[in-house]
């Protein structure tokens, strides 16, 4: 596969995102990645590498600029994107349209994943009517979700969330149904039980958090689950 790291902007803010071409110069369809809130690291990273193994196009976009030191500063990073909704949605589709621009990707054939507060990213990418076919949010935070939304949803939507997860409570999961329905989408809510938070982060029971743990038969189902909305947006 071919790897590397590529320099972009939005705005004025300088960003590196990191593509994994598994394509063999071939065109692909193209998945773009969304980071957790720690910003662009090697757990992102991987799950490119992941994606150009199986011959996709994939494209880790980087929102920060900048990788978080601590959990203060990346809760001030992710704070000042989820309160800015318009800037949130510009420095996405940034990074997308880097992953559209590669001269192997099958821009007919797109899709975005994101982990955490990138899994409330690519809900929001759901509604820009950027050409995607599909987006699969993994443990995204959804306690903020607005009581309505009138945008309309413009691709399939797959959200994969842990059952003792704190940061996705049965009410937020029952808002989210709720938005999705009123949007007449296609959408699928995949909640799996004993897992919490960040399930697919090896490197997350570390930090201590309660509710926050890596479980791997969760990762290795929604990973599965993923695949096969690809497969059958795709073809």
């Amino acid at each position: 596969m071919n790897i590397q790291d590529i320099a972009y902007s939005c705005g004025d803010k300088k960003l590196t995102g990191y593509l994994a071409d598994g394509s063999r110069g071939t065109k692909a369809p193209g998945i773009v990645l969304v980071h957790q809130g720690g910003g662009l690291a090697e757990h992102t990273k991987e799950r490119a590498r992941m994606l150009a193994e199986l011959g996709y196009v994939a494209f880790a976009l980087d929102m920060y600029g900048q990788v978080a030191t601590s959990r203060e500063e990346a809760m001030a990073l992710l704070g000042a994107l989820t309160q800015d909704p318009p800037l949130l949605r510009a420095r996405a589709k940034a990074g997308l349209d880097v992953l559209k621009a590669q001269s192997n990707t099958d821009t007919s054939r797109l899709a975005a994943i994101g982990f955490c507060f990138g899994g409330w990213t690519v809900l929001e990418m759901a509604r820009m009517n950027e050409g995607l076919g599909c987006v699969v949010s993994f443990h995204p935070g959804l306690t903020g979700l607005p009581e309505k939304d009138d945008r309309a949803v413009t691709c399939k939507v797959m959200v994969c969330a842990g059952d003792k997860d704190p940061l996705i409570p049965a009410s937020a999961r029952e808002r989210l149904i709720a938005l999705m329905t009123a949007a007449n989408a296609d959408w699928q809510l995949l909640t799996y039980g004993k897992a919490g938070h960040s399930f697919t982060d090896k490197t997350v029971d570390a930090f201590g958090m309660p509710g926050f743990n890596y479980d791997a038969e969760t990762d290795k189902r929604s990973w599965a689950a993923m695949r096969q909305l690809f497969d059958e947006t795709f073809g």
